[in-house]
Formats: C-alpha cells, structure tokens, sequence
C-alpha cells in the first residue's frame, strides 16, 4: 500500500510520462533514411540516446522520445565528411594555407551544409601541427582531423613548398604518430620540380605510419608535367589518393580527359580498380568540366567527393559541399551515389569507420537534406554552366547526438535542455 501512495503521487506531480521512462533523447521521423554502409535506402525512423543511434526501424513510438524531429520529405543521411577542405586559419604573414589568412575556421562552413567531419588538407606540418591541435581543432565542434603536410612549414606556399630538405618522413611520421587521434595521412601539393621527392618521402612516411597519402600533383607552366601513369603505378599504394581529379590546368598538370581528342584515358580508371582513390577536391582552379564531363560519360566516378574549402573557392563555383554534391546531380550521378562518396568511402578512406554510417551504436552524426526543385545553375571556373531543376539544401545537422544547425526549427520541442 506504501508504493501504491508513492506511484499514485508521482502520477498526480510528474504525470503518466513518468511511469513509462522514455527511451530516446531524440527520434527522427518519417525521413527517407539514406544509409550506404548498411544498403538502406527507404523510409525509416532513427532513434538518438547518449550521442549514439540506438535504434533504426520502419516505425519507432514517438512517445518514447523527449524530442521528435520531423524529416517527411528530407533525406536522412550520415553526417558529410569533406575530407579536403584549408582549416588553419590565423593571422601569420607570407602563411598562405598554414596559420594564415586563406584558410577558414571550420565552424562557420561546416554544420549549415551538414557537413559534421572536415579534414585539413596539408595545412600543418610537423613543425606547427601543435598550433592547429591549439588553435583549431580544440576550439571547433565540427570534427577537425588532417592529412599533416610532408613539408615541416606546411602549407604555407611559394618557396616553403619546394623545399626538399624540409621534407622529413621520419620527423613527419613520427609527429603523426604522436598526433593519430586527428591524423589520417600525408599531404604533397604545389611541387613544380620534375622528380619525385615529395612523393616519395610522403609514401615513405606513410608506410611508417600505416597512414594514405593525398597528391595535390604539380603547379608549376615552366616544366612539362610529370605523368600520371607513372605516380598511380609506379609511387603510390592502394589506398593512397589523387586530388583535384577533374582539373585542367593547361601544362601545370596531365588531365585524366586528353586535351586534343576529349577522351577520358582508360589508364585512369585501371589505377582505380588497382586502389588508387580518385577524390575531387574543387577549388578555385580545381574543377573543370571539360574533365568531368567525358569521365563521367566514360563510366569513371570519382571515390570521394569534396570541396577544397577556403576562401577563394567559398566564394567563386565551389560554394561549399552541397553545391559540389549538387554539381554531380546535375551531371547524372544517382543520389544513393553521391551520398556514399560524402560519408561511408571517406570515412573508409581515411581509416575512421566509426564514422559515415547510421548502424545502430554508430555515432549520432546525422544530416537533413532537402532535395530542392525548381531553376538552378552550377558552373565551373570558366564559366561553363550546367542548368538542373534540382539542389541539395540542408535543413538539420545533428552531431553527437546534438542538433547543431537547424534552418525552420522543425523538432518539437525545438529546444531541448
């Protein structure tokens, strides 16, 4: 009779509620759950508790969750994961995109776009990794991880990139080592001389660290460029990744669509069935589609798709993820597609398969995206535009677990404290 008391006064103070203890923190509903990992592709309803997916079903109870967030009509997808984007961003002079003033902080171009995972792409070296650990991944919510540059300067331009004798793959490696929760490998970019070093010494330092290699190939119009057969079979390893797969750079780089007969070279897609990572990596000066165009008729497909995110790419053709993920779309890449090269193939390719998925346990990274109709246009640095009557948009990011960026407020209750 005691207990009756005590049940029958919580009922009367707390209400029904309170007898029933709710399961989930969170549950997204009624969103068409795009999970590639797990070869979803439907409706479905996730569940959230402690930062975690708890539960992935056709239909869960709303009444077991404390917040309800309506997904009806939005793709439900593993958090985006750009693993080329310029996060060291600081006030150094002559820095470029190493503690200079190019880079962006990644908080303010990452969760608006569903992006929940950036990777710095050869900002720091082994010589300030320390400074980016301080200054930006320790103050950012947007995960923050990096490919360390082979350069010990990092990524800081000019002469400081040509510097042969400031490429050290033990110091390199052993920095990554040190650093391996946010490192995932070893960057090379804006080499101009005709050798190998750079490369080399990044592949040798990889294979100490058990970490990918990233190519930024070339840069320079006073050399004849290095050929492209000979670095995808003759330097790299599975695994390892070519950036800025679609750029036409005149002479600073061989193009994987022939400049004189626009023929996509079937040597490009042998190096990706060998294990070769092609990744897009758009950029100011990065994308071309006078190159994407004949590879994607051609049947190639780039692995990874990202932005190379800074200031002067933000604000000319790239814009930011989705608009990328959208420029694809537009040339005929199927969305299931296009989601997987934005969340699982990352997530794989830099070795963080805790990430880019929604398996029950997984990580509650979570992007809401509306699939947009009406009149758009992406266009390419010279201009060249590609009109689609669809772009993605993104109306919730969900990290660990916490909404993060939300556009019409549409959980109930909007906030919950």
């Amino acid at each position: 009779m005691k207990y009756t008391g005590i049940l029958i006064f919580i009922f009367l103070i707390f209400g029904p509620l309170s007898l029933h203890a709710q399961k989930y923190q969170k549950l997204i509903k009624g969103g068409h759950l795009i999970d590639p990992k797990n070869n979803i592709n439907e409706l479905m309803d996730v569940a959230i508790q402690d930062g975690k997916v708890v539960k992935v079903a056709k239909t869960i109870d709303a009444s077991e969750a404390q917040q309800i967030v309506n997904a009806k009509g939005l793709l439900v997808v593993p958090g985006l994961i750009d693993i080329h984007g310029h996060n060291f961003f600081g006030t150094r002079p002559n820095s470029y995109l190493s503690d200079g003033l190019v880079a962006v902080d990644p908080d303010g171009f990452t969760f608006r776009v569903g992006v929940t995972t950036i990777v710095d792409c050869g900002g720091p070296g082994w010589k300030n990794f320390h400074i980016f650990k301080q200054n930006i991944i320790d103050h950012s919510k947007t995960r923050v991880l990096a490919f360390m540059n082979i350069v010990g300067e990092g990524m800081r331009g000019g002469a400081y990139e040509q510097d042969t004798s400031d490429m050290n793959a033990a110091l390199t490696a052993q920095a990554a080592l040190n650093f391996k929760e946010h490192v995932v490998g070893f960057k090379v970019a804006h080499y101009a001389k005709r050798d190998w070093i750079p490369v080399d010494r990044a592949v040798e330092a990889g294979n100490i660290a058990n970490m990918p290699v990233i190519i930024d190939f070339g840069g320079s119009m006073a050399f004849a460029p290095l050929r492209l057969r000979e670095l995808f079979f003759d330097h790299l390893r599975p695994g390892d990744i070519y950036t800025h797969v679609f750029a036409e750079l005149g002479g600073a780089r061989e193009p994987v669509v022939d400049y004189e007969t626009r023929q996509f070279k079937p040597f490009v897609r042998e190096a990706q069935e060998r294990g070769i990572i092609f990744d897009v990596g758009y950029g100011g000066a990065s994308f071309d589609f006078r190159q994407a165009i004949p590879a994607l008729e051609a049947g190639f497909y780039p692995n990874t798709i990202s932005t190379d995110l800074h200031k002067g790419s933000m604000n000319a053709a790239m814009k930011d993820m989705l608009n990328v993920m959208t420029t694809f779309m537009a040339m005929g890449m199927e969305i299931p597609q296009i989601i997987k090269a934005s969340t699982w193939t990352p997530a794989q390719v830099i070795k963080r398969e805790k990430l880019g998925h929604l398996s029950e346990g997984a990580i509650a990274d979570i992007a809401l995206i509306h699939v947009r109709e009406g009149n758009f246009g992406v266009w390419d640095k010279n201009g060249y535009k590609l009109e689609t009557d669809k772009r993605f948009e993104c109306e919730m990011t969900i990290k660990d677990g916490e909404i993060v960026y939300s556009v019409n407020g549409l959980s109930e209750p909007v906030v919950l404290r």
